[in-house]
């Protein structure tokens, strides 16, 4: 089989875990990384052992024998890179949300089926076991007509007003913040196990820290490093949000999202009430799916690929008992991308469980709904039925 050979734009935090998913696949050689200076690409080539490193994109788009680009810019740089890479006829794994905004994720997903490539954007969590156990247990009809649809996505690395970052800035980040960095990993899964779209929303953001004090230098993002000087910036993009939805097989549902609330990590929690039993999966519990019926006793099932079906049972790769983690979720999305990329990125070769850039532009159609219903001083905003 031949070896795949793949670069990475943009050496920040999640950098290191696409070099690693990659890796962990054994016939995908990583051989370049651009940055935004020569010598910032050449620290990180030399950190994550990489061979060749380039002060610009474009000149990691001329390489002749880069196969597959990895985009790990911030927002407002995965327009230009992900254009580059079509254009340049290679296949794109991307991080969310696709582009800066809706317009630009329109143009980049018809530039992808325009090349013909592979177009991936990497809504991680669907790459879980057990996450794949519930959709499938959905599809199969096993919890009866769906009636809600819950949760939260709760995080804390920003409660201090000395912590920021470039998602904080509307230039870079794009309209939202919260919503964009976490709250789109929650609707994207709530769609994608439910089976089921979200249909109109009704919103209620606010911005619990408006005075942040940025650091004079860059800081990668969950930085906690205080040692260089500060200025204050105002910050008018949401931390937190509340969002009622009306999904369209006529469930109702609600979540919330915040990046301020002390003592909540990676908490991403999604339950689905049906009308014969409920579902829940908590991403910080990740190899346990909680299954509740009326009148009987409620079950924990855990992840066991002996138990498991279909995709769920391909996303576990050890026994009982042996926990495995975000990372390993992380690489289930990859190798899903990877197996695209070798049938040749054709729609009807995609693994059913990975996230193309139509899902990434289904997710800016989502949150630009949610930023019109608060800006509309909470009215119900339809999200348009074409994305």
């Amino acid at each position: 089989m031949k070896r795949l050979r793949m670069g990475l734009v943009g050496p920040g935090f999640i950098a290191t875990q696409h070099v690693d998913a990659v890796r962990r696949l054994g016939d995908v050689e990583v051989v370049a990384i651009a940055g935004s200076s020569p010598a910032a690409a050449q620290r990180k080539a030399q950190e994550l052992k990489v061979e060749r490193a380039y002060g610009n994109y474009q000149e990691l788009m001329d390489a002749a024998d880069i196969d597959v680009v990895h985009n790990t810019t911030p927002n407002h740089l995965h327009h230009a890179v992900t254009l580059a890479a079509l254009r340049a006829g290679k296949h794109v794994i991307s991080d969310k949300p696709l582009a800066l905004d809706r317009r630009e994720a329109r143009e980049l997903f018809d530039a992808a089926l325009a090349a013909g490539v592979a177009h991936v954007v990497t809504f991680n969590y669907r790459g879980n076991p057990l996450v794949q156990e519930a959709r499938l247990m959905i599809a199969a009809h096993e919890i009866g007509e769906l009636s809600f649809i819950h949760g939260h996505y709760l995080q804390d690395w920003m409660t201090d007003p000395q912590v920021y970052s470039w998602r904080s800035d509307p230039r870079r980040a794009g309209p939202s913040s919260a919503l964009a960095d976490i709250g789109s990993h929650w609707c994207d899964l709530a769609e994608h196990v439910s089976g089921t779209r979200i249909a109109a929303v009704l919103a209620d953001l606010g911005t619990v820290v408006p005075l942040r004090f940025a650091p004079e230098a860059r800081a990668e993002a969950f930085s906690r490093d205080r040692s260089t000087q500060r200025v204050p910036v105002e910050v008018t993009s949401e931390d937190l949000a509340s969002v009622l939805l009306r999904f369209e097989n006529g469930a109702k549902g609600v979540f919330s999202v915040g990046q301020v609330l002390p003592g909540h990590q990676n908490d991403l929690q999604l339950e689905i009430n049906g009308r014969t039993a409920s579902l829940k999966w908590c991403q910080e519990a990740q190899n346990e799916l909680w299954l509740g019926r009326q009148a009987q006793p409620d079950s924990l099932m855990k992840r066991d690929p002996a138990l498991l079906r279909g995709d769920a049972r391909r996303y576990a790769h050890l026994p009982a008992g042996h926990q495995e983690g975000w990372s390993d979720a992380f690489r289930n999305v990859i190798a899903d991308a990877y197996q695209w990329i070798r049938a040749g990125g054709a729609a009807d070769t995609k693994p059913v469980p990975l996230a193309s850039f139509a899902d990434g532009y289904r997710s800016h159609c989502v949150i630009d709904a949610i930023l019109a219903s608060h800006a509309a001083g909470g009215a119900w905003q339809t999200v348009p039925r074409d994305s």
